[in-house]
């Protein structure tokens, strides 16, 4: 009996502890985005008045997600008090330049891609590609590389606070939804960050550029692991959406970024923010002017890449048209992501909308954006 009850007073300050800790979880994050709800009722800027309306559904469930990848992903996911940054790619990574010099593709294949982590792995489709392909990048810019492994690499640990207080807040904004896994890995220089339902992964030669200061670099992985995030929650595109290219696009990433502000409390891209809000008016009449041009064009509907009509605002980081910031469909996205938000009667439905994205049209003429 003395056994049992030892046993019993263990299990019950183990259950205690833990639902002391879901409490916590939940009350911190419920802290961090207390304010959602007192959100102004007033339309963004350029947009036409906004009388309160009723989010798209009011459901909590998850729709219209990739279950079978859905069961592939932690149960639960991961816990904001324990989230760790998980660098095990990039330092073997770092440790075929040791020397400084650019490893061979042989080198890279055994040594890197071979022993993929989970990282690796799902960064290697349409961004590292191949051993050769990535030793051409590497040897394209040895000093990128570099940079980051001598310069970033060895600051992450000092940011996994970052990291959950950003899951916290997404914790009591979104209780359902799972946290993903962080990798960080070394790509071919051309994409700083993707997710899938397993995990979100950065590229660390992309987001540590040289001359990048320890406080930019910590903004920086501060966006990116709250924009990832929202997008391991983001659902296959449905019909609708394919036949709508820019706008979904512009929502989908647009979305990511607000979602970014609202846990982060900074903006995304300061200066392309600056920039856009100075012409706010006439940018919407252009994102409408190429959107109406893109649906018209059954080859660029194929392949929206290829679209000079799709690449002015999305798929342009360090090719923007001349005069503007890169990536400006993020911001336009963000905007009408805030302004339905605002008019919504349910807030936390009308985020929730915002993720599942059912009816993009339907989104955008309740957001009440450019009207």
């Amino acid at each position: 009996m003395i056994g049992l009850n030892k046993m019993e007073k263990t299990s019950n300050r183990i259950t205690a502890r833990r639902g002391m800790q879901r409490r916590l979880v939940t009350a911190v994050g419920l802290a961090l985005v207390a304010g959602l709800g007192q959100a102004a009722d007033k339309p963004a800027a350029g947009t036409g008045s906004a009388q309160p309306t009723q989010a798209l559904s009011s459901g909590i469930g998850i729709r219209n997600i990739d279950t079978a990848a859905r069961a592939r992903a932690h149960v639960g996911g991961v816990d904001p008090l324990a989230a760790e940054i998980d660098a095990s790619d990039a330092l073997r990574f770092a440790n075929l330049m040791k020397d400084g010099t650019p490893p061979t593709p042989e080198i890279l294949q055994r040594d890197y891609l071979d022993r993929a982590g989970t990282g690796v792995k799902i960064f290697t489709p349409d961004r590292i590609v191949d051993a050769r392909h990535l030793a051409r990048a590497i040897t394209a810019r040895p000093d990128h590389y570099r940079y980051a492994i001598q310069n970033c690499l060895p600051q992450l640990p000092a940011l996994r606070s970052d990291l959950r207080a950003i899951y916290l807040a997404y914790a009591g904004l979104l209780p359902e939804r799972p946290l993903p896994d962080i990798k960080i890995v070394f790509g071919a220089g051309n994409s700083g960050g993707t997710a899938s339902p397993e995990a979100q992964v950065i590229g660390l030669e992309v987001v540590c550029l040289p001359g990048t200061s320890p406080a930019g670099f910590r903004t920086k992985m501060r966006g990116f692991f709250a924009h990832e995030t929202a997008h391991t929650w983001q659902g296959d595109r449905t019909a609708q959406e394919q036949a709508d290219p820019l706008l979904s696009e512009a929502l989908r990433e647009g979305v990511a970024d607000y979602l970014t502000s609202l846990v982060t409390g900074e903006v995304p891209e300061l200066s392309r923010d600056a920039w856009a809000r100075q012409r706010e008016s006439w940018l919407w009449q252009e994102f409408q002017r190429d959107r109406a041009a893109l649906r018209a064009d059954s080859e660029g509907l194929r392949n929206p890449m290829a679209s000079p009509h799709f690449r002015r605002w999305i798929g342009n980081y360090n090719a923007a048209p001349a005069g503007w910031p890169f990536e400006a469909g993020y911001w336009v996205g963000m905007r009408i992501a805030e302004a339905y938000v605002a008019r919504a009667g349910d807030k936390h439905a009308a985020i929730r909308d915002l993720l599942e994205l059912r009816d993009i049209e339907a989104i955008l003429k309740a957001s009440g954006y450019g009207s």
